[in-house]
């Protein structure tokens, strides 16, 4: 699943917030309870309509993000 497939922003839907695509759930949830301490199943547990895969996507979106910028950073 690519990033544009896992996530959306429309300004009529929680104010443009980046949510998961077809959900009013905030990405930024999911950073919350990584940084709480709980797993990836627990949040897939409390937002049961969001796939494994969506959640991945962001994952592995992020990481590549930030590698990206760490590499210019040290250039």
């Amino acid at each position: 699943m690519t990033m544009q497939q896992a996530v959306s922003t429309d300004p009529e839907i929680m104010g443009g917030t980046l949510c998961f695509a077809g959900t009013r759930v905030p990405v930024r949830n999911l950073f919350d309870y990584l940084e709480g301490g709980n797993g990836i199943d627990t949040f897939l547990d409390s937002f049961n309509w969001i796939s494994r895969d969506q959640v991945l996507a962001v994952l592995e979106h992020s990481a590549a993000r930030l590698e990206e910028e760490a590499n210019a950073s040290a250039a």
